[in-house]
């Protein structure tokens, strides 16, 4: 099931309190908080995508081990070339 986020209706200038609550899809979104009553409003929030510490890249830990994972790294080389440093795919690439 999805977790959502759910923020109160404040008084412009007032911080809100943000709350995560596990619903189905199909449940229709909270309008009062669970334990205060207080107005709420779902909140629309980005979705976390791993970035440069992601779990793939934290196990790869050298060029040689990038085959097994499907990937291929490439190095710039020069202007507009790139060579690759590990795993499969062609020696070389050209922008």
């Amino acid at each position: 099931m999805p977790t959502y986020i759910y923020e109160t209706i404040v008084p412009e200038g007032e911080t809100p309190e943000r709350f995560e609550v596990v619903q189905r899809m199909a449940d229709a979104a909270l309008e009062k908080h669970p334990d205060t009553g207080a107005p709420v409003k779902r909140v629309i929030v980005p979705v976390n995508i791993g970035t440069r510490w992601s779990e793939i890249e934290s196990k790869v830990k050298s060029d040689r081990k990038l085959k097994g994972t499907g990937l291929t790294k490439y190095v710039k080389s020069g202007d507009g070339t790139y060579e690759k440093a590990g795993g499969d795919g062609p020696a070389t690439l050209s922008a």
